[in-house]
């Protein structure tokens, strides 16, 4: 408290002497003496504006603001930055990054059409893969089925039948080639696990392969 009051005493003979010689006004206060008098210092920042805001300024400008300004609302909302060498020098670089100078001229996109041989030769590509591969399905089977046959040799039944909608799914997932629900002749789901051969229905300008007289998917069903 001692200190207080000593420091706020110097500070009155100081003002007094002040008065007393007509110091010029030009003559530099320290702000603390301000402050120990309960006055007001009017200080303000150099920012530089990361963005532009109303009433204030555009991007890249320097602009003073309030000290609370800019520590409560300009900086954590990233909207300026202190102006020191290091934040003008990256946002100098920044803006040549993203800003080009020069227009980037806007190309005329070309759409090209496929011709009917490409689109063939996809068809046939699409219809070998269907033809040399397998898919490996595993689902879950009824247990009190199971239980309740007569003999081992008895197919399991599955919990949920394979679909034609699940078949076209996983032919998707599995060999990366979409066909549709027409596209494969099955009249009822696929109920039991085992090997199956499921008919499919492609154009009939897809040749076959030697030895083939109709298109066929493989399946192959699992227990889970």
């Amino acid at each position: 408290m001692g200190y207080l009051q000593f420091g706020r005493h110097g500070v009155r003979q100081i003002i007094r002497f002040k008065d007393a010689v007509n110091v010029n006004d030009s003559v530099v206060v320290n702000r603390l003496m301000y402050a120990s008098q309960g006055l007001r210092y009017n200080r303000k920042l150099q920012v530089i504006l990361t963005t532009n805001i109303d009433k204030l300024g555009k991007a890249g400008e320097t602009v003073k603001v309030a000290p609370g300004f800019f520590r409560n609302h300009l900086m954590p909302k990233l909207l300026a930055v202190p102006n020191i060498d290091k934040f003008a020098y990256l946002l100098t670089e920044q803006r040549k990054i993203y800003q080009p100078t020069e227009e980037v001229k806007q190309e005329d996109v070309v759409v090209v059409t496929e011709s009917k041989e490409d689109l063939m030769k996809e068809y046939e590509r699409a219809g070998l893969i269907l033809d040399k591969a397998k898919l490996v399905l595993r689902r879950l089977i009824d247990v009190k089925k199971a239980k309740a046959r007569e003999s081992k040799d008895e197919p399991l039944e599955l919990q949920i039948p394979v679909s034609k909608k699940a078949l076209v799914a996983e032919v998707a997932r599995q060999l990366c080639v979409n066909i549709t629900a027409e596209n494969l002749h099955l009249p009822t789901p696929l109920s039991t696990i085992g090997e199956y051969e499921v008919p499919l229905r492609l154009p009939r300008s897809i040749p076959l392969p030697e030895g083939k007289l109709n298109w066929a998917l493989k399946v192959k069903i699992r227990s889970k």
